[in-house]
């Protein structure tokens, strides 16, 4: 019996020690630290392909107002050497700047294989100094030469898979090398890509805590590989590399026979057979090198446990055709068969990943098991979560258990599957009898809180059984809690529905027959996202995802990478190429982005105005306001006219927006002759568009619609005295609707920015807190745990009513953080430099408390309302500065209970709105602003 373990023991606690001695912070002055050394945004970055990494540091300080005033970066060969000073790769020298993010290297050329170690001296304005201690990352295989190993695999079907099924099947691969190794190892490494997925052994133990890897790609232009430290699991004498191969998405999770799938009219993408390309590395105490390289040497077989893996459709594994110790040296292969040279297509680029792998990221325990009329039993975990169901059952050698996932039910006893359309979300373990087996499956994951569970002899109990939550390895960085219970049960719900939807692309489903990255649902959702993930690297590595699959004329797909071949050519839903660059370099600071795809974006905004333009303006549309809640609860799509924004507008506007992005980055690239043209482009979009849609005499837009006039307010379209008459409009059609959500996720995704910018907060917290149809308070009313696809997700027809999507926020968590807590970046000092802390203060709301992590360190935001007074507690990290917004004059504001001191009330100055305006450095402040 094969019993995964995900945390391998030793490996696991030798590299945690190693990551515990590099990152500790050296001695300091009392209270002062410089720590969270990063490259390439990465604690540990391992096997990099990057020529000029980034470096980044945060400040700790108990003092008030600490600022760097100079750094000096030192990189070196070995510990020893950077122990001495000796940076004999780069020494950056004492460097007079405020910079701690994003420093480019600037030393000796990088090599393959080369390990580096670098720390930071820092100093500040308090005339203080420190060392950091030291940190390291690696360098990967740097030149295609460097590459030795070939593509191995099988290259042929068994009788049970099924190829040429519509719902293909195909059994996992096991391949496997024995290698020696005899004289004293300093250093091992594995480099290693598995098509579609991998799990990779050495002699019997995991390696790595990875699952679902490598990350996704656009496969037939650039796949990624993976690099692990395996030094603690080399042994004198005979070794074992032993690896399984799933499919993924590069075999086809369907097969339509070359022709569209009849229910979406999108053929599926097939690259072809799983894959291997791994090249091992051992660096020996004497200074000699060993290989180990996959190729025809290799054994190879898929008559294992694994009997089929869809992603759509679960796994199959028998516990009878386990292969025991087949992945440590010994094992009689002699049946196996020689591995297949193989290739995963031509001109394909072989990269190091720049994003975290998907990782198990918690456990979640049953909350309860029935057994129903049938004798199935039903689970129920509780939440609906992503990833998989680990068992621990007993019966005869034979019996068939099988796992079928839901998130919802219909009645008591049956679940609700119809919305899964024909994904068939099962899994199937085959017992060998005896004793209890444990198993969980390793290619496969599933979107579900409830489990339909049958084939058991005898009734069982919850502790058999626990749900592994798995996304992507990256940090949570923000937290959220108010007064308002419906706010906080939405937040929580979108938390669950974000990182449940991040695997290597932002998807938008776990669990029908689709789990594909939209563009449209990710145009502004991805900022928000930014306030509760570090999504830097995910969207980073996404954008060039779309690059990868942009035609040669400029065409952007829809979805990428492109798994549905849909290339539409609508405005709204590529946005997200020309707006995401934008966010990462708002939030995280991220100013490369922008100039890698800057080519791309140019291509793209001109193929459309070259291909569509059409007297001026760019009209092309495919989604409309997509999901406009409709009139009925059975209903998809509202037939009612009232409530459908032109697509011509929707294309217009946000092509007007677009050009004003791309006006900004030719700023700050020098393209001066870009600037002109795209301020020239966006004059005559405006021109003429005022010109079509606005209507003078009642100051609306098209039909009056709210999204019809949120856009062109929202994006500075709006005749300037025309603009309180047109947001009047939309205060009116949101008062036709009973103050309810009538738009859909175009508009939604500038609505609660759009309603406090023009002093409607009151209002913005009325639809934020609503729990009647259509609301986000209705789906945690009828008992969600995740954001659905439609506002109606509980009723509407179940070809589209996904429980577990994030699109339906819209700019919902970015009003969470930038208008109730008030924690905003200023667009000028990029990543949180400077802040921008304005909340409001919305009737009926008595406290919001929340907090941030940025690039620079930890911003608090924790306000109450008292009998009589407003209470405010902010937290500004070091090297940072922020601008607040008190209410009401200095007169009426408190420090800490004491009256403002001299230093505050020197920067203190009043606005036109009768507030106060402070300009603060680092630290913890306390104001009580008196009714």
């Amino acid at each position: 019996m094969h019993i995964r373990n995900v945390f391998q023991l030793f490996p696991a606690w030798t590299f945690l020690a190693f990551i515990v001695f590099f990152q500790g912070c050296a001695s300091a002055p009392a209270g002062f630290q410089v720590n969270r050394l990063l490259v390439e945004g990465r604690d540990t970055l391992l096997g990099a392909d990057v020529l000029a990494p980034r470096f980044s540091w945060k400040i700790q300080s108990s003092k008030q107002d600490v600022k760097q005033t100079a750094y000096q970066l030192l990189v070196a060969s070995s510990k020893e050497a950077l122990d001495k000073d000796n940076a004999d790769i780069w020494n950056s020298g004492k460097v007079e700047a405020d910079s701690s993010l994003n420093v480019v290297y600037k030393g000796k050329p990088l090599q393959s294989y080369q390990s580096l170690y670098w720390k930071v001296k820092v100093w500040t304005n308090h005339k203080e100094k420190i060392t950091s201690a030291p940190s390291f990352w690696t360098m990967g295989l740097l030149r295609q030469t460097d590459w030795q190993a070939q593509w191995i695999g099988l290259n042929s079907y068994n009788k049970n898979d099924q190829p040429d099924s519509t719902l293909t099947r195909l059994a996992a691969r096991y391949l496997r090398k024995e290698f020696g190794s005899e004289k004293k190892i300093k250093t091992a490494t594995v480099y290693v890509s598995g098509m579609g997925l991998y799990e990779i052994f050495l002699n019997g133990r995991k390696v790595g805590n990875d699952v679902l890897a490598p990350t996704v790609s656009e496969y037939n232009k650039k796949i990624f590989y993976n690099t692990y430290d395996i030094t603690p699991l080399v042994a004198k004498g005979t070794n074992c590399l032993g690896v399984t191969l799933g499919n993924g998405r590069f075999f086809a999770v369907r097969n339509f026979h070359g022709k569209p799938n009849p229910l979406t009219q999108i053929p599926q993408s097939q690259y072809g057979l799983p894959q291997l390309l791994l090249q091992m590395r051992i660096q020996y105490e004497d200074g000699s090198i060993a290989w180990v390289h996959s190729d025809k040497s290799w054994k190879v077989t898929d008559n294992g446990p694994v009997l089929a893996n869809n992603e759509f459709d679960g796994e199959d594994y028998d516990a009878n055709k386990e292969l025991k110790g087949w992945s440590s040296p010994g094992y009689n292969d002699q049946a196996w068969k020689p591995a297949d040279l193989m290739s995963p297509g031509t001109n394909v680029r072989l990269m190091a990943q720049p994003n975290e792998n998907i990782r198990i990221k918690e456990v979640l325990h049953p909350v309860s098991i029935h057994k129903t009329p049938k004798g199935t039993y039903i689970l129920d975990m509780g939440q609906n979560m992503v990833g998989w169901l680990a068992i621990n059952v007993k019966g005869e050698k034979g019996d068939i258990v099988r796992l079928r996932f839901a998130e919802t039910m219909k009645g008591k006893d049956s679940l609700y599957v119809d919305n899964l359309r024909d994904a068939k979300a099962t899994d199937t373990y085959i017992l060998k009898g005896g004793e209890k087996e444990s198993w969980e499956p390793r290619f496969i994951y599933h979107g579900f809180r409830f489990v339909e569970i049958s084939g058991l002899r005898t009734q069982p109990d919850v502790k058999d059984f626990s749900g592994k939550v798995i996304y992507d390895d990256i940090p949570t960085i923000g937290t959220l809690e108010t007064s308002n219970a419906t706010i906080n049960a939405v937040f929580k719900n979108a938390y669950w529905t974000i990182r449940g939807n991040y695997r290597g692309m932002p998807t938008d489903c776990p669990q029908r027959d689709e789990r594909v990255a939209w563009l449209g649902d990710r145009v502004i959702s991805s900022y928000g996202e930014s306030f509760i993930f570090d999504n830097s690297r995910l969207y980073a590595k996404w954008l060039e995802d779309i690059k990868d699959a942009q035609k040669e004329s400029g065409s952007i797909p829809d979805i990428a990478p492109s798994f549905w071949d849909r290339y539409a050519d609508n405005v709204t839903y590529p946005s997200a190429f020309i707006l995401i660059p934008e966010m990462l370099r708002r939030q995280f600071g991220d100013e490369q982005s922008f100039v890698k795809l800057y080519p791309a974006m140019k291509k793209w905004i001109l193929y459309m105005w070259d291909t569509y333009r059409d007297n001026d303006l760019v009209l092309k549309d495919n989604y409309g306001d997509w999901c406009v809640p409709p009139e009925s609860l059975d209903m998809i799509w509202t037939k009612d006219p009232s409530r459908i924004t032109d697509g011509g507008l929707l294309a217009s506007a946000y092509y007007y927006h677009c050009l004003g992005l791309m006006k900004q980055y030719a700023e700050r690239l020098g393209y001066t002759s870009d600037v002109r043209n795209f301020e020239s482009i966006a004059q005559r979009v405006l021109t003429a568009f005022n010109k079509k849609f606005y209507n003078a005499g009642s100051k609306s837009y098209a039909n009056n619609t709210v999204t019809a006039n949120l856009l062109p307010l929202s994006f500075g379209m709006v005749p300037i005295e025309d603009k309180a008459a047109v947001f009047a409009n939309i205060r009116a059609r949101l008062k036709d609707f009973n103050d309810h959500i009538n738009s859909g996720i175009i508009g939604g995704m500038w609505l609660m920015r759009g309603l406090s910018d023009n002093g409607a907060t009151d209002l913005a917290y009325k639809l934020a807190t609503n729990t009647t149809y259509p609301s986000w308070g209705y789906m945690v009313k009828q008992g969600s745990t995740t954001i659905w696809e439609l506002w109606n997700g509980d009723a509407a027809n179940p070809m589209m009513n996904s429980g577990n999507h994030q699109m339906l926020l819209g700019d919902l968590i970015v009003w969470y953080y930038e208008y109730l807590a008030g924690i905003k970046a200023d667009d000028k000092e990029i990543a949180f430099k400077k802040i921008i802390m304005n909340p409001v203060f919305p009737e009926g709301l008595d406290f919001v408390n929340a907090s941030l992590n940025t690039k620079y360190g930890e911003v608090k935001s924790h306000w109450r309302k008292t009998t009589g007074a407003l209470v405010w507690e902010i937290t500004v990290p070091a090297n940072t500065t922020a601008e607040i917004t008190l209410p009401g004059n200095t007169a009426a504001i408190t420090e800490s209970g004491n009256a403002l001191s001299d230093a505050l009330l020197d920067k203190a100055t009043s606005t036109t709105a009768g507030k106060t305006l402070l300009t603060l450095g680092s630290g913890t402040y306390r104001f009580v602003v008196n009714k």
